[in-house]
């Protein structure tokens, strides 16, 4: 065998720390208990949590007017919500139907036939989607 160097560090373990520095501090607080679904939920608040059930009828269309074709999803007639949070419904839709999208005038738009993809994220909202137009 060969001879260790001097300049290593040991890796082959050696004696225990000796004493635990958490030990008494933790010591008396005994086993630790998940909290019951009853306390859990009492926790959250209703309203944050859960969006309105029905915030209204949003009417989701396909059309190609004005776009050389192109087919282009549109959710319009909202009631009640602001530019912010069009744009936050916007950017879901745009990332579950994984395509490009924007707020113009009111209304949302997302590239191509998106219809059910729309529907759900406006359902998942709160929000009574119609499919309106063909």
């Amino acid at each position: 065998m060969s001879r260790p160097d001097k300049s290593k560090i040991s890796t082959e373990g050696g004696a225990g720390l000796g004493q635990n520095p958490f030990a008494g501090a933790l010591g008396g607080l005994g086993e630790l208990k998940p909290a019951s679904p009853v306390q859990a939920g009492a926790a959250k608040a209703p309203a944050a949590a859960e969006p309105a059930k029905n915030r209204g009828r949003v009417d989701v269309l396909r059309t190609t007017a004005g776009r050389g074709g192109k087919s282009v999803t549109v959710a319009k007639n909202f009631v009640g919500i602001g530019l912010p949070e069009k744009e936050a419904l916007c950017k879901k839709m745009r990332g579950a139907a994984g395509c490009g999208g924007t707020v113009k005038d009111g209304a949302i738009e997302i590239q191509g036939d998106q219809r059910e993809v729309v529907a759900r994220v406006l359902s998942e909202a709160g929000f009574r989607p119609v499919m309106a137009g063909g």
